[in-house]
């Protein structure tokens, strides 16, 4: 299956938080950017998230040709992706909606280019199932911020070629990501069911009374949250477990799995819960304005991930372990 892994021009179908994330990445690589969104105002909520975007991205170092004046916002779906060669399909999380789009996508865009979805949980099977040429799609899952945070879960379908897997791995690791491989199709990948399991547990705390949203935010970012910036899971308890590794921790703490500390099962979102949440969350804002947040964010991402790759330098490591 002929597809581009040298990619020029880059699609994004989508405008929100996540299609200017793409929007950003993509430019900064020095692509030129086609995009497409049919809601009101969309290019100019594009345009501004992308400038609010830019000082990051200059911090972390643009590459050669990169440029705001790249991108072209466009009236159709089918002129935004007839000659690109990579498309980002970023619409809302709604599988019939995904299936329409995407038979469109498939009749109006070039035989050999990829195209990707963004979603986070749909299962590229099923709203692939209409598309011509299913064997180049696959799922191209980013975090936010899509502009500077590396992870992108890519998977594919039942019809999805192994060449557009790694070819599309291949476009993303030239777009400064690192591609997780997602073995089968499962519901919500692999980050987001890790997420949604603490998102859970939070959702009990603060429906329990037991904390509130900012001293739950504050138990990962002053704890396991800064671990996590450089060390998953798995490595941290094996270093927990001493000496003896990982086997000692199992033995020391396995059984604490047996005790009813976690409920998992999600609380129900009753009015009284979403107040206390919101509420939560507005005292957490403060005076700051979503995009002062955004830039304080952004500011923090950079920092780390500067200072993860001189510790890497440090210790020998390659700046992909």
């Amino acid at each position: 299956m002929p597809v581009i892994v040298d990619i020029r021009t880059f699609a994004a179908i989508g405008a929100g938080v996540i299609g200017s994330g793409w929007v950003a990445r993509a430019l900064a690589h020095g692509l030129d950017v086609l995009a497409w969104d049919p809601a009101p105002g969309a290019e100019k909520q594009l345009r501004e998230n992308l400038a609010n975007a830019w000082p990051a991205l200059e911090r972390v170092g643009l590459r050669a040709g990169a440029s705001q004046a790249r991108l072209r916002f466009v009236d159709t779906l089918a002129a935004c992706v007839a000659d690109a060669d990579f498309i980002q399909e970023s619409a809302p999380e709604r599988a019939e909606l995904k299936r329409a789009l995407h038979e469109q996508i498939g009749l109006s865009a070039r035989p050999d280019a990829l195209i990707s979805s963004s979603t986070s949980g749909l299962l590229p099977t099923d709203f692939y199932a209409r598309t011509a040429h299913p064997e180049r799609c696959v799922v191209g899952h980013p975090f936010n911020p899509v502009y500077l945070l590396p992870l992108v879960e890519v998977l594919g379908g039942e019809r999805t070629a192994p060449a557009a897997l790694e070819a599309a791995q291949q476009v993303y690791r030239a777009l400064g990501m690192r591609p997780l491989h997602v073995r089968k199709e499962v519901p919500g990948f692999i980050a987001d069911r890790l997420l949604e399991a603490l998102w859970r547990e939070a959702l009990h705390l603060v429906n329990d009374g037991v904390a509130t949203t900012g001293e739950i935010d504050d138990a990962i970012r002053f704890g396991a949250g800064i671990r996590w910036s450089f060390m998953g899971s798995f490595l941290s308890y094996t270093l927990a477990g001493g000496d003896a590794g990982m086997r000692h921790f199992m033995q020391q703490f396995g059984p604490a799995l047996e005790l009813p500390w976690t409920r998992l099962v999600a609380p129900q979102l009753s009015a009284e819960l979403i107040e206390r949440v919101v509420d939560g969350s507005t005292q957490q804002l403060g005076t700051r304005s979503i995009r002062q947040l955004e830039r304080y964010r952004d500011d923090c991402i950079t920092s780390v991930l500067a200072a993860i790759h001189a510790a890497k330098a440090r210790h020998g490591l390659r700046a992909d372990e």
